[in-house]
């Protein structure tokens, strides 16, 4: 099943399957998807962490599913981390154990990861003399560069939580326990479930267009329209009016003093 539950105005989405270490079944995919898509209509949500119920984040997907899947069937599989990978909202993946295959696309699928110190990051396509799919090879290469990708993909090279901090695959290793990695990423969240949550959108609207573009002016350009909405919005008259606030406090405390 996918576990969910609302910690402030963060969606925390679980994987929790551990009897075949929260592999991805048809059923749990879209589980993920629809819950993901959930969050994204709910007001009160601005952020969404997806992790696995420990020891495992993710196993990868069912091999009984992948053994009988054809395209409709693999397009299936992928909706759940896919669904990650389009969320309008900010995503972290909390990664306390192992992300393989499948389990790692959904991991690469998150906009930030955070590892717990037993995570590790393992491909295995090919072990399984299966190719790489879901957009696999496009986002590992985004993520570590092309040549840690194909130590990943074609040589087997498996990342650590150490090793996928200093390549950067991961934002940074949590010490501690799963609670202390879901908290760090419900601390990591905070600033957004702070801002106005469409203002949080917008914002990573533009970095996804600012991404694919070749130069500055570009995204100079990209952002003009919702930094001049955003200049116009009640929400940034109201935090610049207690900001100008707070600023004429102080100046005031400090000349009485």
């Amino acid at each position: 099943m996918i576990r969910s539950e609302q910690a402030g105005k963060v969606a925390v989405l679980t994987i929790d399957a551990p009897d075949s270490r929260n592999a991805l079944t048809l059923d749990l995919s879209a589980q993920l998807a629809a819950e993901v898509a959930r969050a994204e209509a709910d007001q009160g949500t601005h952020a969404l962490v997806v992790t696995g119920a420990p020891p495992s984040f993710c196993a990868g997907a069912d091999l009984s599913a992948l053994g009988e899947a054809k395209e409709e069937g693999l397009r299936a599989i992928y909706e759940g981390f896919l669904s990650v990978a389009r969320c309008k909202l900010p995503t972290i993946a909390a990664v306390g154990g192992a992300a393989v295959g499948a389990g790692l696309n959904l991991a690469l699928a998150a906009d930030v990861r955070l590892a717990g110190p037993r995570a590790k990051f393992i491909a295995r396509f090919l072990e399984l003399g299966l190719h790489p799919g879901g957009g696999m090879t496009w986002m590992l290469q985004r993520a570590v560069g092309r040549q840690r990708a194909i130590a990943m993909t074609l040589f087997g090279e498996v990342l650590d939580a150490p090793a996928a901090e200093a390549a950067r695959l991961t934002m940074r290793t949590v010490d501690g326990d799963h609670e202390q990695l879901l908290e760090a990423a419900l601390a990591l969240a905070a600033p957004a479930t702070e801002a106005p949550r469409e203002l949080v959108i917008a914002t990573k609207a533009s970095m996804r267009a600012t991404a694919a573009e070749p130069d500055h002016e570009a995204a100079v350009n990209i952002e003009i329209a919702p930094q001049l909405a955003s200049l116009d919005s009640p929400e940034f008259a109201e935090r610049l009016n207690r900001l100008r606030s707070r600023i004429s406090g102080d100046s005031a405390g400090r000349a009485i003093k």
